[in-house]
């Protein structure tokens, strides 16, 4: 089965265990997305990694102070507004956003795609929760466009763009056309929220910096274990005033938590180490993808898709014509053996005899060249049962 919103599963008949073994196991890895650190290796990393100065000779924090409110001023100098405030969740984080922001223009109205976050994974929290209502922006695996915004039929205070758009493949618009669609809000008299959970890689395409970024939008949030390598949290950031707003409805929410200490040392680490290194992963993205599409015919494969073809980030998808559990025991199976591991789990797609899966090219895939993915997607495919696939 997939797992939560089209997120690939741990694999049909392939034990999670198992899978972790095979990707620990491995001396080359392009994309696990697992968490493959025993408990007691992520504590020892989680002291040994953290930056200097970030006091962890301090006291723990309390409900806020020390390493998590250095954390809210890194995130609020590096995208340059106001301030920043810690939420233990990314779905929290966006709920408080929306939730204040009708508040300020009046209307309980949030246009979004159908395919961002807001609408397909957080259980209608917007509307259950908050009482907010979504219109429903554009469609289809694309970003919403400026003529979208303009042909609403009926006001809206808020607009939501996820940047990028996952479970379209990770799109994003050029610059010029999220420059356009943000006018189109303003034109409407709307507030824009960037849905940014991955926005920190999302500049190497644009071609600006992540304050250029944030500074079309009126809040934006941000995720600190989806690309940073953090053990969870996200932030909220955007004009002072809205920050103390959301700060008080953080509480009401529950998400006012004792000790958060752990994922904010997390995320100051993923920041100082990860954050620079994004820009090279999604230029060897680039790579890994034409020669995953070359490895693909070379080994004689009825059909695939990458895409984008040309990643718009360091992540990217891949679909094949074969069962989800046929791939994904081949995978493990090579890793077994080979101590290769290529893809992560593989998910069934909405069209019959097509598996998914998503490719994260991140440190460990740097040192892979294009002639190494094509023998490894040579050497796993070898492992599919002839007559298994489920499409051509």
């Amino acid at each position: 089965m997939a797992g939560p919103a089209g997120r690939p599963a741990d694999g049909e008949g392939v034990d999670r265990a198992r899978r972790v073994a095979a990707v620990r196991g491995s001396e080359r890895v392009l994309s696990s997305g697992l968490p493959v650190l025993t408990v007691v290796e992520r504590l020892a990393a989680l002291a040994a990694e953290a930056p200097a100065g970030c006091g962890l000779d301090g006291p723990v924090d309390v409900y806020g102070d020390g390493i998590v409110g250095e954390l809210e001023r890194r995130v609020a100098e590096l995208l340059g507004t106001e301030a920043a405030a810690f939420f233990p969740t990314g779905t929290m984080a966006q709920q408080v956003a929306l939730r204040c922001w009708a508040g300020r223009t009046g209307s309980p109205v949030v246009a979004l795609h159908p395919m961002s976050h807001v609408e397909t994974s957080e259980r209608g929290a917007y509307a259950q929760v908050s009482g907010l209502r979504g219109v429903r922006l554009g469609g289809g695996p694309r970003p919403p466009s400026a003529a979208d915004v303009r042909d609403l039929d009926e006001p809206f205070g808020t607009l939501v763009l996820e940047l990028p758009l996952r479970e379209a493949g990770f799109l994003l618009p050029t610059w010029e056309e999220l420059t356009a669609v943000v006018e189109a809000a303003r034109e409407r008299e709307a507030v824009v929220h960037f849905d940014g959970a991955r926005l920190w890689e999302c500049a190497s395409h644009f071609g600006v910096g992540l304050a250029e970024v944030a500074a079309l939008a009126d809040s934006v949030y941000m995720s600190f274990y989806k690309s940073l390598g953090g053990i969870s949290g996200a932030a909220l950031a955007g004009p002072a005033t809205l920050v103390e707003e959301a700060r008080a409805w953080r509480h009401r929410y529950g998400g006012e938590v004792f000790q958060q200490w752990p994922a904010a040392l997390a995320a100051l680490t993923g920041l100082e180490r990860e954050l620079p290194r994004l820009p090279s992963y999604v230029a060897h993205a680039a790579v890994v993808a034409a020669a995953l599409e070359e490895g693909f015919r070379a080994a004689g494969v009825p059909w695939f898709r990458v895409g984008p073809r040309v990643p718009h980030t360091h992540q990217f998808r891949v679909w094949l014509p074969y069962p989800a559990g046929v791939l994904d025991e081949a995978g493990v199976s090579l890793a077994e053996e080979t101590r290769t591991s290529v893809f992560g789990g593989w998910s069934p797609s909405d069209v019959p005899g097509l598996s998914f899966t998503e490719v994260t090219v991140a440190s460990s895939a740097l040192s892979w060249t294009p002639e190494a993915v094509v023998e490894a997607v040579g050497a796993l495919l070898a492992r599919v049962p002839a007559g298994t696939g489920g499409a051509g």
